[in-house]
């Protein structure tokens, strides 16, 4: 078995006050989706339920002047977020290093999912740790996911064709059911429900005792057990069979072609479970059709950047793979249940270096767990099977960065450098569609002069860096970093000024 998966992959207490003032001053702050992308789903129930939190003892009285820090560490992270998501989408083409990984590994790309999903968690804890009525909670809950179905699969679907093509809609015969948003919106639902139900079951005071913060949230972690028993079993125990489909070969019209499989716990490409599940319930045609396993060293001599099929590359390198599939979502949902734990923790810790304790102490054991696993080739880091070391690698750079932030911005009190960062953080949402999905482009290149090509955004690109530099990967990668990341942190800045926020 490992020989075969070597050849597939070409390789042989009582919370601070922090959050009120913020919840005074960005009240309209609705997050992004990763994330919304990552965070944006607790913006809502954030400023109304933190604006119960009053403060219950004197010694907290000198850190209520970095009340809008603690959350300006949120937005931070999820501007940092959706600015590597732009980074990596836009110019991962040039640099194909830090692009998504063709198979095991994880590259600079592979960190924006987990990272969106980590501070989503981190804001429901936010979010609800007061809920004083539960149906109406729940209304929100299923309702905002529901938007976040109905974004991703307009704007990853396949009906949008931004930035470069200029017509729209989509064949619902070949609708791509699956993508960003939708995974967000599943663990979204699913931890957001959990930390509902619980609510009246969960402590004001945590008991003594340094495991305590788990027994209090025994629910949550219940939860993320099942999850993580549900996508073990089933990615190990699963039978594949051989499966075919269909691909449009080159002036050679539509060919048909078989995969070979006939076994259980394949983590290669070709035979895993959890391409398998999505087969099965979506349907072959419904699945992203440009994987990236297409840049493995068994696919392409171009590895590891993209180029022409080998003449003898394996039939599943022309096969459609689900990247954000379903088996492979339920397993994201423990990327959302370890933020929310870091959420618990900054609502029941009152010191920064209890706070930090716990963070980090986490992160370095996930971090740990997952290079053992990795190394070992027990369970290889893979973001496209969303495997559990890929959870905790994940997970723990996440948890380690937060902490970073969180000494920077609310220990140290450093905040003025990463404003930028910040204002993107805070219309994510706007910032995911516009920039990262392409929309302000195309609607850009949707006014030119003689020709589709012939454009603003292709003129700027061509002739303000490209021709510059006298180089096209060093013109894409300053394009992206000047007209894509620094031009919308601007337009965050300015949208923050005027108070203006898109959220869900």
């Amino acid at each position: 078995m490992a020989d075969v998966r070597r050849v597939e992959e070409g390789l042989g207490n009582t919370p601070l006050i922090e959050e009120k003032e913020h919840s005074h001053h960005h009240h309209k702050i609705k997050a992004n989706k990763d994330d919304d992308i990552g965070d944006d789903h607790h913006n809502n129930e954030k400023s109304e339920e933190e604006e119960r939190v009053k403060p219950v003892e004197a010694e907290e009285q000198p850190l209520i002047v970095l009340k809008n820090k603690r959350v300006a560490t949120l937005d931070v992270f999820r501007g940092l977020t959706i600015v590597i998501m732009i980074l990596v989408d836009d110019a991962g083409s040039a640099y194909a290093r830090i692009d998504h990984s063709p198979w095991n590994g994880c590259t600079l790309a592979d960190f924006v999912m987990p990272f969106f999903l980590f501070i989503v968690g981190v804001a429901i804890a936010l979010a609800l740790k007061r809920i004083p009525k539960v149906g109406a909670t729940v209304k929100k809950i299923i309702i905002r996911t529901i938007k976040l179905l109905f974004w991703g699969i307009l704007l990853q679907g396949g009906y949008s064709h931004a930035p470069n093509d200029l017509d729209y809609g989509v064949d619902m015969k070949q609708i791509r059911w699956c993508g960003i948003l939708q995974r967000i919106a599943l663990a979204y639902l699913i931890v957001a429900l959990i930390e509902t139900a619980t609510t009246k079951i969960r402590p004001t005071i945590l008991g003594s005792g340094q495991f305590s913060i788990f027994s209090a949230y025994r629910w949550q972690w219940l939860g993320g057990f099942v999850v993580f028993l549900i996508y073990m079993i089933t990615t190990f125990s699963l039978y594949v069979p051989d499966w075919s489909f269909e691909f449009e070969e080159p002036n050679h019209g539509t060919k048909r072609y078989t995969v070979k499989c006939g076994m259980r716990g394949h983590l290669g490409p070709a035979c895993n479970a959890v391409g398998y599940v999505d087969r099965q319930v979506w349907g072959i045609n419904h699945l992203y059709s440009d994987p990236v396993w297409k840049r493995l060293k068994a696919c392409t001599l171009s590895s590891p950047e993209s180029g022409p099929l080998r003449e003898n590359a394996p039939s599943w390198c022309r096969a459609p793979f689900e990247p954000e599939g379903l088996l492979s979502s339920i397993s994201a949902i423990l990327s959302c249940t370890i933020g929310v734990h870091y959420g618990h923790v900054l609502i029941h810790f009152k010191g920064h270096a209890e706070r930090l304790k716990h963070w980090i102490s986490m992160g370095l054991v996930l971090l740990v767990v997952a290079i053992i696993l990795h190394f070992t080739d027990a369970i290889p880091l893979n973001k496209q099977l969303y495997s559990f070391s890929y959870v905790c690698f994940t997970a723990g750079a996440a948890g380690i960065i937060f902490s970073g932030f969180y000494i920077l911005i609310d220990v140290l009190g450093i905040r003025t450098p990463f404003l930028f960062l910040e204002w993107i953080g805070m219309n994510a949402m706007l910032v995911f569609v516009m920039a990262a999905q392409g929309i302000f482009a195309a609607f850009i290149n949707g006014w030119y002069y003689g020709g589709e090509d012939n454009n603003l955004v292709n003129w700027i690109q061509e002739h303000v860096f490209n021709d510059v530099w006298k180089s096209e990967r060093v013109g894409t990668l300053l394009y992206v970093i000047f007209a894509e990341i620094t031009f919308w942190g601007v337009i965050s800045g300015i949208l923050h000024k005027l108070g203006i926020y898109w959220k869900l």
